[in-house]
């Protein structure tokens, strides 16, 4: 079986954890690059602006070994990134109009080649994320605490989640 086959029957309970601070973003972003089965996962990331999509991105890069500037893929839609053996794609959808967009930009073909893809703002792309193994969600705090929800929808997904410390709800 693929390991990017959605799970079919009753979905599981989302994983449930949070950030204090930028050095529990580290780590969880450590435990995820430590996981051989995010070398070809698409991961989503939601949260309002501000959230930490793209500072949890900038450490989970630098535990895969990307050097270099990191920079937000705000305006150019899409910044790729090579670390040994491992393409990645790094994707900010939030000026994103018209889901067609997805389709004039020719993102199919990227989305279906081997590496990480990570992609904040996903739902500006409508429908047109086929394969989705996690879902991350931020929400904020005033005092700077970050919850975080985690919804896996692959087998690929379950693995990625298995490497994440234990579910705090």
């Amino acid at each position: 079986m693929d390991s990017h086959t959605a799970i079919v029957g009753t979905p599981a309970q989302p994983w449930r954890g949070a950030w204090r601070d930028e050095s529990d973003t580290e780590a969880f972003a450590q435990r995820l690059a430590h996981c051989h089965a995010v070398r070809n996962a698409t991961l989503t990331l939601q949260g309002d602006l501000g959230a930490g999509k793209t500072t949890f991105v900038r450490h989970l890069l630098r535990a895969l070994g990307v050097s270099g500037r990191i920079k937000s893929p705000t305006y150019a839609v899409v910044e790729p990134h090579s670390a040994p053996n491992l393409s990645i794609w790094h994707f900010d959808f939030y000026r994103f109009s018209d889901p067609r967009e997805w389709e004039d930009a020719g993102f199919r073909e990227l989305f279906a080649s081997p590496g990480l893809k990570l992609v904040e703002w996903p739902e500006h792309a409508g429908d047109a994320l086929t394969v989705i193994d996690m879902s991350l969600t931020i929400q904020t705090h005033e005092d700077s605490l970050r919850n975080l929800r985690a919804i896996v929808h692959t087998d690929l997904g379950r693995q990625l989640l298995a490497a994440l410390p234990p579910s705090t709800t």
